[in-house]
């Protein structure tokens, strides 16, 4: 093949936006060879000619890659936040439905943690609808049977459980009435058609652990259509790991402490997102269109191909992000360390270990870590949001706002280059 990287890594990106590095190629080669298996598919060839058969199988090897993992109320301010920015809402907007977006929904838990935050904030189901999407149809149908085990349960605070779910012998049920405000769809976000059968513009939209999966470009369209389906006055939650992206972006972060929520960029640079947003509607590939060459070979290890130090920096780093956004604190910052010791002084995993540190509580390491990772590099947007936030909670508002003026400087040069 001209190109260096895999058919198949090539094909899942074309289909899911999926960036192999941020998984691991060995996780790629892992998944065709379960298929391959489950096929019976004697080589890799006639295992391509399946695939690209235009049957199910795209989807089954799709299946394989993506392992979705979440629970409820993960992170949970940025529930809080939803709804004091629900209430809010329906006061400015007394008669309109609040439409809230879930992308990826994974099983479920996501979705039904926004539909109990709002009907424990007063909210009835008549108010207010949750668009759930996710590319695995196999989490959605764990979604919609809605029966959970003790792994989706995780921390001290679990009153919402005895609310909302029904104790059953292999696990806990919810409610009813929190599923009939939520409605499942599989879809892919570069999938033109995925919104023709949702709303128009939702005032929240959660899309959290999903841009970390791809690489710059990918990320940038996944943005502009995000951007292009957010209200004007709508919010855009993300995870911890992806502010810096938004930054970048030009979005504009929102005075929510740990909820990491941003609000669209101001109206001189949303003109090119909408521009971008169409170009991506109109020119983005079919999610079944495979590469047109095929595979010669699968590397027998991950680090076999393309091996080097930047690569084993970044495989690292996303193995400590993969491990922080799981809530594995403390192997995350094992990993944190370990990177620093091999590669030494590095601005991303100052400032990953910091928000390590800020979630487990330990304020003074997690503030230190950030300004090492702003000596490195001053205009690091994930240590700039998350000082400014420990900054703001410790009510240290002026120097919040100095950072945050930092922020929109570094974000207005970025968008001019």
């Amino acid at each position: 093949m001209s190109d260096t990287r895999p058919a198949f890594e090539r094909l899942l990106q074309e289909a899911i936006g999926l960036d192999a590095a941020s998984i691991g190629s060995g996780a790629v080669e892992r998944a065709v060879r379960a298929r391959m298996q489950a096929c019976a598919s004697s080589d890799l060839e006639s295992y391509w000619q399946h695939v690209r058969n235009g049957g199910p199988e795209l989807q089954l090897l799709i299946e394989s890659v993506v392992v979705p993992e979440s629970w409820f109320f993960r992170d949970r301010q940025a529930f809080v936040a939803l709804a004091a920015r629900a209430q809010q809402h329906r006061a400015r907007h007394p008669q309109a439905r609040l439409l809230v977006l879930s992308i990826p929904c994974a099983g479920g838990e996501e979705p039904y943690s926004i539909a109990m935050a709002l009907l424990d904030a007063g909210f009835n189901a008549a108010e207010f609808r949750v668009d759930a999407v996710d590319v695995s149809e196999r989490a959605l149908e764990a979604a919609r049977t809605g029966c959970y085990g003790r792994n989706a349960f995780r921390g001290d605070d679990l009153d919402f459980r005895e609310r909302h779910f029904e104790r059953e012998s292999d696990g806990f049920r919810i409610s009813a009435r929190v599923r009939e405000c939520v409605a499942f769809r599989r879809g892919n976000l570069f999938d033109p058609a995925l919104f023709d059968d949702l709303a128009t513009e939702y005032a929240m939209v959660f899309c959290r652990n999903l841009l970390i999966y791809f690489d710059r470009p990918t990320q940038r369209r996944a943005l502009a259509l995000l951007q292009s389906r957010l209200a004007a006055d709508g919010a855009l939650f993300v995870a911890p790991s992806e502010t810096g992206l938004m930054l970048q972006s030009g979005f504009r972060p929102l005075p929510l402490p740990l909820a990491f929520g941003f609000a669209r960029p101001d109206a001189s640079a949303a003109r090119p997102a909408r521009r971008a947003a169409a170009r991506v509607a109109s020119a983005a590939p079919a999610p079944t269109r495979p590469p047109p060459s095929a595979p010669t070979h699968l590397a027998t290890h991950p680090g076999e191909r393309n091996a080097g130090p930047a690569r084993d920096r970044s495989a690292a780093l996303a193995a400590a992000r993969a491990l922080a956004d799981g809530g594995r604190l403390d192997a995350a910052a094992a990993a944190c360390d370990a990177l620093l010791r091999e590669h030494g002084a590095d601005a991303d995993a100052l400032s990953l270990l910091g928000l390590v540190r800020d979630a487990a509580g330990r304020h003074a390491d997690a503030e230190h870590c950030y300004r090492r990772a702003l000596y490195l590099d001053p205009q690091h947007g994930e240590a700039l949001v998350h000082l400014a936030y420990l900054l703001e909670r410790q009510g240290e508002t002026a120097a919040a706002e100095r950072l945050r003026a930092r922020m929109r400087r570094a974000a207005s040069a970025e968008s001019q280059r």
